[in-house]
């Protein structure tokens, strides 16, 4: 069949609030131009992130019942800790609320002045914890990434050749090697099994760690069995198996493929670093057998690790974006291709050639976006990732505009509404104008900058 349908049947709802363009423009303003500053009422379809926005199962809300709230021991700990060690076989794996304190942990064990840890390409927490602890967060996307338009199914792969070159020459300063999975901040494209494996053993051949950030590990999975030759029929858990084997250590995000509203994980082979994490987690944290997180939130993450592997879903999942893609494409918009697992990225340079980068063009067309249509959308480009440790300003490889699908919330319809909203900014690009930033933290500014509009 043609049509894509949902997996699922709705059994509860939530209403959503219309407004009008002008009281859109009027609550742009009032937030500076900034979409995480708007309430969520306001918003119609809110795809600004697919990070702890799932829609939970009937099976996930009975598991919160189960929930063990022993402060040590914990029954809903040990559901939880086998949830994840059957599909990500790691010696220790230590809980935290969510996956940027698993990052923080690791980052203030292996980071330090001096040094350079190399990904497929680092997202926004990771490279802020890197750099907040002295270390350079150094980007190594394949040559792929760079062009929106090819039909390259990986592009989410490391480039195996400038992470040989970076160790051959200065290994001494690379305490690890990391790879997310898929690779978001390159328009959520997937890392292909071979290139992950070759990645692997480059590390290993040099003595360093190999760091897996599995945030989107299914979805990933499923784009390596659909695309990858020799892989189309393997089951998805034997993929994710075969993924985290040849990894030393991973970060979790359970907010994302773990169909969590909270949550994340460290995991670790070395027991030495798993000691001292744990030390650590305790300072921050709480004990190590609820991490942050109430014995209720455990639960519901082990759930939700055997939902995300189910083949309908994924095949829904992917298609959807899959969808959106393919329409927006028809209809002449600029769009990264092919689809990723997670989200729809709008190339917003392509579209707004007349904005010049520094004048943000992602944050311009995120913001027509939520004024036409009530779309709230998040910029990956200069507002991102434009500013330089040492406080300069340089434009980011690419101009995106990402519109991140939560998972299980919206139907086909929304699909269609957005696709709509989309091609109706598209058609009055020429009148977009740039921003300037008002106002920005020193660290993370995209979160709380504040805009206003160029003359």
């Amino acid at each position: 069949m043609k049509t894509i349908i949902e997996p699922f049947r709705i059994k509860s709802v939530e209403p959503l609030r219309m407004t009008t363009p002008a009281e859109r423009a009027e609550i742009l303003a009032r937030a500076h131009y900034n979409l995480f500053a708007i309430r969520a009422e306001d918003v119609l379809i809110d795809l600004l992130t697919d990070s702890g926005t799932a829609a939970m199962s009937a099976e996930q809300w009975a598991a919160l019942m189960r929930g063990d709230e022993s402060y040590a021991g914990s029954a809903s700990f040990e559901r939880f800790e086998a949830a994840v060690k059957r599909l990500m076989p790691f010696r220790h794996v230590i809980p935290t609320h969510q996956g940027r304190a698993a990052e923080a942990i690791l980052f203030s064990m292996l980071a330090a002045p001096g040094l350079v840890i190399p990904s497929n390409t680092h997202f926004d927490t990771t490279r802020s914890n890197i750099e907040a602890a002295g270390a350079e967060a150094l980007d190594l996307p394949c040559a792929e990434a760079a062009d929106a338009r090819a039909s390259h199914p990986f592009k989410g792969n490391i480039d195996l050749k400038g992470l040989e070159t970076l160790l051959r020459a200065d290994a001494g300063r690379v305490p690890c090697v990391m790879m997310t999975i898929t690779n978001n901040a390159a328009g959520g494209h997937p890392v292909s099994l071979a290139n992950l494996l070759a990645a692997s053993e480059l590390a290993r051949a040099y003595g360093k760690l190999f760091i897996i950030d599995g945030c989107r590990f299914a979805e990933n999975a499923w784009l390596i069995k659909t695309r990858e030759e020799g892989q189309a029929e393997r089951a998805i858990p034997d993929i994710v198996r075969e993924m985290f084997t040849h990894a030393d250590a991973m970060t979790m995000s359970a907010k994302k493929d773990g169909f969590a509203n909270i949550g994340g994980w460290l995991a670790l082979n070395d027991d030495d670093l798993a000691r001292e994490a744990r030390t650590r987690l305790i300072l921050t944290e709480g004990f190590p057998s609820y991490g942050g997180l109430a014995g209720r939130d455990l639960d519901a993450i082990a759930q939700g690790l055997f939902e995300i592997v189910d083949e309908d879903y994924l095949r829904y999942r992917v298609r959807v974006n899959e969808y959106i893609v393919e329409r927006l494409a028809a209809f002449g918009v600029p769009v990264v291709q092919p689809a990723g697992g997670h989200a729809v990225f709008l190339d917003a340079k392509a579209m707004l050639p007349h904005i010049a980068p520094l004048a943000f063009p992602g944050q311009a067309l995120a913001a027509a976006l939520y004024e036409t249509a009530g779309v709230r959308s998040c910029e990956i480009g200069s507002v991102m990732f434009g500013r330089r440790p040492d406080g300069g300003e340089a434009p980011a490889a690419m101009e995106l505009v990402r519109l991140a699908m939560p998972r299980r919330v919206y139907t086909q319809s929304h699909a269609d509404y957005v696709i709509e909203a989309v091609c109706a900014v598209h058609e009055r690009r020429k009148l977009l104008r740039g921003l300037r930033i008002a106002w920005e933290p020193r660290a993370l500014r995209h979160f709380t900058a504040k805009f206003e509009p160029l003359a």
